[in-house]
């Protein structure tokens, strides 16, 4: 499989930030798991699975200075992470592979197989997990899901922008990011045929990213992900000691 590019979204409110307080640290990223930052394990996972180019969106310059000491690129953070996004976009072009850097337990062959399982013919993917893939990994975790006729679904931070096309997914991005806590809101976004489907329990996770993807002239799509701790990001105190007890000796 070839190189490829990739993003990592750093930006984060500083040392207000629960994990950043709970860690000692100025900023999320910098929170140590098993000896190294959060986001140092992020990339050293995305040059494992084949990225020969990295960007880091931060607005925290400690957290500039660790990426540009990692030889990662570095783009100033913007007010939301689908702005931050669409920087890093117009810097690195299509194709993109998309994370998070409190991404901690992020893995290469979930990069990997991510990348395999993509569509040819899709502008922009999404890789999402089952609420069973991700309780049986980490029972103890509680985490956002998407409910649909097909499963509960937790995101797992990782997305792929194919073609240049991708661009009109940033401005749908910030829409969702304003409703991602309130799902049916998303949906109604899909027109009142398959708000209803939504309702009724008979819309699929498929068809609806399909069907948003058309709205936003591109294909998406969603990719199920079988590992259930790709849904496991570090939101809270609590989770940063999840992924601390999981990698650390």
């Amino acid at each position: 499989m070839t190189g490829f590019a990739a993003l990592i979204l750093a930006g984060d409110r500083g040392e207000s930030d629960p994990v950043a307080q709970a860690a000692g640290v100025p900023a999320k990223a910098l929170a140590d798991v098993a000896g190294r930052p959060m986001l140092a394990r992020v990339v050293d996972a995305l040059r494992e699975a084949g990225a020969i180019r990295i960007a880091v969106v931060a607005s925290n310059e400690a957290v500039m200075t660790l990426a540009r000491n990692l030889e990662c690129e570095t783009i100033p953070a913007a007010p939301g992470p689908s702005e931050s996004a669409a920087r890093g976009f117009a810097l690195l072009g299509a194709p993109m592979l998309l994370t998070t850097a409190d991404h901690a337990l992020l893995r290469p062959e979930w990069i990997s197989d991510f990348r395999a399982a993509i569509d040819p013919a899709a502008d922009v993917s999404v890789l999402l997990a089952r609420r069973q893939a991700v309780e049986a990994a980490v029972p103890q975790t509680r985490r956002t899901y998407l409910r649909f006729s097909d499963g509960d679904w937790s995101g797992c931070n990782l997305f792929h922008f194919a073609s240049e096309r991708s661009v009109a997914a940033f401005s749908l991005w910030q829409e969702v990011e304003r409703d991602r806590k309130r799902p049916w809101r998303i949906v109604r976004r899909l027109g009142p045929g398959l708000l209803v489907r939504y309702f009724l329990g008979r819309l699929a996770l498929f068809d609806a990213m399909a069907h948003l993807g058309e709205r936003a002239g591109l294909r998406a799509e969603a990719v199920a992900c079988p590992h259930g701790l790709a849904a496991v990001d570090v939101d809270k105190p609590e989770d940063l000691a999840l992924v601390r007890q999981r990698l650390e000796p």
